[in-house]
């Protein structure tokens, strides 16, 4: 006896049973990444000082090591996380490929740029030079993606594809020469390159605050779009769907997620790709449940992944990036193997 595809009900079921597990999961490693540390906490205790407003047996040193140290750090890299596995997904779902991931269209390269220009040119800068110059340099890289794309001969995938590959080969190259031309500021350079997740109390979540609500939001709302997209362009518009409009605001949306996170974090690879893959081949191709269940995983992937950065190699730190790297090139590998009809 066969069974057929899920009714719609059941499939509604199914999409809130996915989420459920993985909000739990985003919950425990919350939870894990809060308690686990060279000052132990009492999970207990924890719980009882965030549900209970602080009225619990916490020490103030364990209160302060909570509310100024683990807390925001565990909270900046879910939103890191998830604005990386959302933008992921939608680039995903946008150029019908599930081996792209955020920075194809030039965000890393760009975000290397505007980053080693500060530290390279600018040594005694303000700090928050940094993210504001690698957010630049970003959102520069894929405006110019789009204007080569269109010069190309339109917006198509395709075309926004090759100028991506060429603007980002551009401006590797630039930020190649200025660490020739500064190689004393190559060490601190490559310790953003590789990722980190430092921070100095909330100020690097309320950075990211505003991009996550609304680029959020805008993304999970084009995620049945996203759905009539996967038919192709030819085929979206005769249902009444502006491919070119979708394309463009779904990029619009996804870059600007991207963008933020590489500010505040700097070039953590494949996390936009593993997780909406993994994502992908465990609750299925519909992105109305690709989308916000990637995001609520790849939150919870990068507060463990930052949790085995900084705990693997105590007292030194990893960098993220390294952790993620040597999760996901593995991962990257075994993919190609199985979706050889997307890339031949």
């Amino acid at each position: 006896m066969t069974t057929g595809p899920p009714s719609g009900l059941e499939a509604v079921r199914l999409r809130w049973g996915w989420m459920g597990a993985a909000l739990g999961l985003l919950a425990a490693s919350a939870l894990a990444g809060i308690v686990i540390g060279p000052a132990g906490l009492d999970p207990r205790q924890v719980i009882g000082e965030l549900v209970g407003g602080g009225q619990t047996s916490l020490s103030e040193t364990h209160r302060a090591i909570l509310w100024e140290i683990r807390l925001p750090r565990v909270v900046l890299g879910g939103l890191v996380g998830g604005l990386l596995s959302l933008a992921g997904a939608s680039y995903q779902g946008i150029f019908r490929n599930p081996l792209a991931d955020p920075y194809l269209l030039g965000v890393a390269a760009g975000g290397g740029l505007g980053a080693t220009a500060v530290i390279a040119l600018i040594p005694s800068a303000d700090p928050r030079l940094l993210p504001l110059a690698a957010f630049a340099g970003a959102l520069a890289a894929v405006v110019l993606t789009y204007a080569v794309g269109r010069s190309m001969g339109g917006r198509s995938a395709v075309s926004l594809i090759l100028a991506g590959v060429a603007v980002a080969a551009f401006f590797t190259a630039l930020q190649t020469f200025l660490l020739q031309r500064n190689a004393d500021t190559i060490r601190q350079v490559y310790s953003w390159i590789l990722g980190q997740l430092s921070t100095t109390g909330w100020g690097e979540v309320a950075i990211l605050v505003p991009y996550a609500a609304v680029c959020g939001t805008a993304l999970v709302l084009h995620r049945r779009l996203l759905d009539v997209m996967s038919v192709g362009d030819e085929e979206a518009d005769s249902l009444g769907v502006s491919s070119a409009r979708v394309r463009g605001a779904v990029v619009v949306f996804a870059t600007l997620a991207t963008a933020a996170a590489v500010s505040v974090s700097g070039l953590i690879a494949f996390v936009g790709l593993v997780v909406p893959h993994t994502v992908r081949l465990v609750v299925g191709v519909s992105y109305r449940s690709l989308v916000p269940i990637s995001a609520v995983t790849g939150a919870a992937f990068l507060i463990l992944a930052d949790l085995a950065a900084r705990t693997a190699a105590s007292p030194a730190e990893l960098p993220i990036g390294v952790v993620t790297a040597f999760i996901g090139a593995p991962f990257f590998m075994a993919v190609l193997r199985t979706t050889r009809r997307y890339v031949a």
